[in-house]
């Protein structure tokens, strides 16, 4: 019983407490009456309460008020109102999670705040968009992450949209060994080698369905780092040095993606546009990637890459000439 009601007395200190606002041994009396009907506990028990408190390591702070009044504040929560609103935040931008998953979150959040707190993180982001009501991004991933550690195989069930807005699921075994997680561009994925050849192959998180486990493995091949930009989710075929003629509006969005593996000088026969040299790891939907920029970026070298664009704005074009 004891521990019980020193947990109740922190959950008092957590929700009605915070750097400007204290509480007296007898507002915890009565709160712990009033809301679990200890009528017995004194504030002489409340004290020992709180240092045995303060002996496993919570910082509760005492400061003599009015008429020797002594007020007790519970200090140093573990996150800041700030960090507490990021993680907030967060959540409520995630395009996988249905409105209740975000609000069983966010409750969870709202218990390491004092009230006042609470009332601060109202003002979410929303989103616009739709969640598909059968999709459980989180249980997807806590099975995924459980066959990862049991070094076990993977098989499931792997979706594609059909025309009429269906996802449509192909049920089979999968000789694969799961290797990492990997969020890019505000998708999961899971990136696979091949148990028969070691292929590398990567599926949509939110594509899966019916996740089990397989037979178990001794070692997983890492897969290796790219050493160079990324554009896309597919493997690499090659690396190389690519060269980008970009107007000079994108240079900002394209420097911050590249990162240290670009670096810009002025184009020198138009003013208006500058060019980039890249290590880029190139994979089969590059050429979609720079087709995405239009006539603001114009791929240079290798002359191989730029005839792949070449071919793709060629066949664009002879879908729309006139017949």
């Amino acid at each position: 019983m004891e521990c019980e009601r020193m947990l109740l007395v922190l959950e008092y200190l957590t929700r009605c407490t915070d750097d400007t606002r204290g509480v007296t041994l007898r507002q915890i009396c009565t709160y712990l009456d009033n809301n679990y009907q200890l009528q017995h506990v004194s504030p002489l028990t409340v004290q020992r309460d709180l240092d045995r408190l303060g002996n496993a390591g919570y910082e509760i702070t005492m400061e003599t008020g009015a008429h020797n009044t002594h007020y007790y504040r519970l200090r140093n929560r573990g996150f800041t109102l700030n960090e507490i609103r990021f993680l907030v935040d967060s959540v409520s931008m995630n395009h996988f999670l249905t409105p209740e998953q975000k609000q069983h979150l966010i409750r969870k959040f709202e218990q390491l705040c004092s009230e006042k707190e609470v009332r601060q993180l109202m003002n979410r982001i929303q989103i616009a968009g739709m969640v598909p009501p059968d999709l459980d991004l989180l249980r997807n991933l806590e099975q995924i992450y459980a066959i990862m550690a049991e070094k076990r195989k993977i098989h499931f069930s792997y979706g594609k949209m059909n025309p009429h807005k269906q996802v449509e699921y192909v049920s089979k075994d999968r000789n694969m060994i799961p290797c990492q997680v990997l969020y890019f561009q505000e998708r999961f994925y899971l990136k696979c080698r091949n148990g028969t050849d070691g292929t590398i192959r990567t599926y949509r998180v939110d594509r899966m369905q019916d996740i089990r486990g397989g037979a178990s493995f001794r070692r997983c091949e890492p897969i290796p780092k790219p050493d160079g930009a990324v554009v896309d989710i597919f493997e690499p075929e090659q690396v190389d040095t690519v060269v980008l003629r970009v107007r000079r509006y994108l240079l900002d969005d394209l420097l911050k993606r590249f990162g240290s593996y670009a670096s810009a000088v002025p184009d020198p026969e138009k003013p208006d546009f500058v060019q980039l040299r890249v290590r880029m790891c190139i994979s089969k939907g590059f050429p979609r990637w720079a087709l995405r920029y239009g006539a603001d970026l114009e791929v240079l070298k290798p002359e191989a890459l730029r005839r792949q664009v070449q071919e793709k704005v060629q066949a664009m074009a002879a879908l729309y000439s006139p017949e």
